[in-house]
């Protein structure tokens, strides 16, 4: 079993076919940029690349850009000497230094500060890292792979990222599905959680009913495999050892009642109507309103008086 059965899990089509893009890859040192919706296991999947590629006994470090402040990004990157800023009292190595002979992922890179993505794109091309304060660059030996959640080509429009980075870093794309698309895997990854979080927990894991795994399979699951696992960990702590049923789902995983609304307003409710018997109930309720004048009855009713006399006199209304 390799690094990417141990760490990924998935049967469904569009999942076997990132594997196998993503272990070809491994294979290589080109960068790589994991596209797709936050939650879906972008930093699990470029562990599992370094897990299988040839730096895998050297240091694999994750960074979350969208977390840098932006005034220390570049320093955290890159380094500093002491005395390169004001705050910089010792010498720090940087986080693509630290990652030298390994790997460095770099999450949500779209967050970036503009000069920070011109530094990352000059260490792409030359594998020099200037840190700040030094004199000169150093060659450094790290593999950079960048993920996003964001449309990178839509924010080179913007002007939000630069087209020379996105081309540099957009040379092996691996697109990751997004848990809605792959529905066939939904009780696998289940199983696989429940099981792994029963041991951690030290609890006894709960069983689901086939009815909720039915209806598991047809939500839409929006903060993907995060909000899976997050799932199956609050059904073992509040269900341990219990068969899970649909009612034991929490509420936003309950099929929604849908109605569909005529040009009128009126919305058909979803058992259905006896339309007689809505008829004389709505003739009734318009006599009421206009205390027996049948003349405004009709007029209530979008009628004539002839049309509602004949109705009146049909359902034997006095």
């Amino acid at each position: 079993m390799d690094t990417f059965d141990t760490l990924l899990q998935g049967e469904s089509p569009a999942f076997l076919n990132l594997l196998r893009s993503a272990r070809m890859a491994a294979r290589t040192d080109v960068t790589l940029l994991l596209l797709g919706e936050s939650g879906t296991g972008k930093e699990l999947l470029a562990n599992s690349i370094h897990g299988e590629s040839l730096r895998k006994d050297k240091p694999f470090i994750a960074i979350n850009c969208a977390a840098l402040p932006e005034a220390l990004a570049e320093s955290e990157l890159f380094g500093h000497r002491k005395g390169a800023f004001t705050g910089a009292s010792e010498h720090t190595l940087g986080r693509i230094k630290a990652a030298e002979g390994g790997t460095l992922f770099l999450d949500e890179v779209g967050e970036l500060p503009l000069a920070v993505q011109a530094k990352l794109l000059r260490f792409l091309e030359s594998s020099e890292c200037h840190a700040l304060g030094e004199t000169k660059p150093v060659k450094v030996n790290t593999r950079i792979i960048a993920a996003t959640n964001r449309d990178l080509n839509e924010d080179v429009k913007q002007g939000q990222f630069r087209k020379d980075l996105f081309y540099r870093l957009n040379i092996v794309p691996l697109q990751l599905p997004a848990l809605r698309e792959r529905h066939g895997d939904i009780e696998k990854l289940i199983t696989n959680f429940t099981a792994q979080l029963a041991r951690l927990h030290g609890l006894d894991a709960p069983r689901y009913s086939v009815p909720a795994i039915e209806q598991l399979q047809r939500y839409d699951w929006p903060g993907n495999i995060r909000e899976l696992r997050n799932f199956c960990e609050r059904m073992l702590v509040l269900l341990s050892g219990q068969v899970i049923k649909p009612g034991n789902l929490p509420i936003e995983m309950q099929p929604q009642i849908k109605t569909s609304v005529g040009s009128g307003g009126f919305a058909l409710p979803e058992g259905g109507i006896i339309l007689e018997e809505l008829e004389m109930d709505l003739i009734q309720q318009a006599l009421d309103k206009s205390h027996g004048n049948q003349s405004k009855a009709a007029r209530l009713l979008g009628l004539t008086r002839s049309a509602l006399l004949y109705r009146m006199k049909k359902h034997a209304i006095a």
